[in-house]
């Protein structure tokens, strides 16, 4: 090999290496600073996307097991309150056998009677108020049908926005709304309430760019009336005193929903659920028109809370079923989060005993690549002992 000055090679190449080395050194000293062995696309292509794949399912499965727990909490809620329907049911069954007893009168089943309708109107208020998140659980589930109900099809004239519903019967409801007094009145045929919207008006209609609720507490019904231009709305116009007259409202029968336990939307990750009216005076528990007035009522009250008293327990038994399911959706979940979190550890994270090792080796072969880097411009210099 020819002993040159112009270009040494030897230099050139120790040059590279220590570059090398130094380049070594700082990707093990971000995966161990970071414990990462994968930081960007560049480190692991392949690899980053298998991760990320199972990063994403880890998130979804992550708020799956959420969603179940506040199922499951819903679940419990209506629960709860059955387990005190059931306690009223039990003492309204000991005042109708009381009540059937021969040795008493009319006049003494009156006692037993005001208890007993207290005891009814106990379980309708907890049906009314047993409520999660804003929905109540245990008066049925119902919905508008938009597509019948005259107030929503012309919206453009009435300026209906919206309704919300809070234990409503189900029925054909109608609008009674004079133009001259700021009163709107709603009925099914067997309750009314009328409302002032007096104090919620600017003059006779809705203020331009706002909303007001028409708040029918006794119906468990809430409009949402618009004035001109309110924000968010669509084909909603502006309502004013006596646009709500001879309009409908009709509400029917609907499901609860679904519980999302799983990161599709297929059925096996669906949970269904629905819970049936349980007041007193609903259709399943039937014990609107039940008296202890005379000893044949009586006796008949009897018959009737029995079957209450089973169809509550249908009820809860049904509900502590989904309870169950939940609870298994919870932990198969959990199971799968653990799998898939060590999945992606495999794939994305540093081995810290690896990375510590390949710096320490790294840093060696820097040092003794800068101590050659001294004998490579050594060798140039011999030049001189030839001149």
């Amino acid at each position: 090999m020819p002993l040159s000055i112009n270009r040494n090679i030897a230099a050139l190449n120790v040059s590279h290496r220590i570059g090398r080395n130094q380049s070594s050194q700082e990707g093990h000293l971000e995966a161990i600073g970071s414990g990462l062995r994968i930081k960007r696309a560049s480190n692991d292509a392949a690899g980053l996307s298998i991760s990320e794949g199972f990063r994403a399912q880890v998130t979804r499965l992550s708020q799956n097991v959420k969603n179940a727990e506040q199922g499951t909490d819903l679940l419990k809620v209506a629960e709860g309150s059955l387990q005190e329907s059931t306690s009223l049911l039990q003492r309204m069954r000991t005042l109708a056998t009381q009540s059937a007893n021969g040795h008493l009168t009319d006049k003494q089943r009156e006692v037993l009677t005001s208890e007993f309708d207290q005891a009814t109107a106990a379980i309708d208020r907890i049906a009314q108020a047993t409520v999660y998140n804003g929905q109540v659980l245990l008066a049925g589930f119902a919905e508008v049908d938009k597509a019948t109900s005259t107030a929503f099809t012309d919206a453009t004239d009435t300026g209906v926005a919206a309704v919300r519903l809070s234990g409503a019967d189900v029925a054909a409801y109608q609008f009674t709304d004079s133009a001259t007094d700021d009163q709107i009145t709603l009925g099914n045929g067997v309750i009314t309430q009328t409302i002032d919207m007096g104090v919620l008006l600017d003059g006779d209609h809705v203020a331009e760019g706002t909303k007001v609720i028409a708040n029918f507490d006794r119906l468990g019904v809430q409009l949402t009336l618009a004035g001109t231009g309110a924000a968010k709305l669509t084909g909603v116009g502006e309502y004013a005193s006596g646009d709500l007259d001879g309009k409908s409202l009709v509400i029917e029968a609907a499901s609860g929903g679904s519980f999302q336990v799983g990161p599709s939307t297929g059925d096996a990750d669906l949970v269904e659920f629905d819970l049936a009216d349980l007041r007193a005076s609903g259709n399943l528990l039937d014990l609107g028109k039940t008296s202890l007035s005379s000893q044949a009522s009586s006796r008949l009250a009897m018959e009737k809370i029995d079957t209450a008293i089973n169809r509550l327990s249908q009820e809860r038994g049904r509900i502590g079923a989904l309870i169950n399911r939940l609870d298994h959706s919870i932990e198969f979940s959990e199971n799968e989060i653990e799998n898939m979190v060590a999945s992606e550890s495999a794939v994305r994270d540093a081995d810290i005993a690896y990375e510590s090792s390949r710096l320490a080796r790294s840093q060696i072969l820097s040092g003794s690549s800068r101590a050659m880097l001294t004998q490579a411009f050594a060798s140039s210099r011999q030049v001189l002992d030839l001149l």
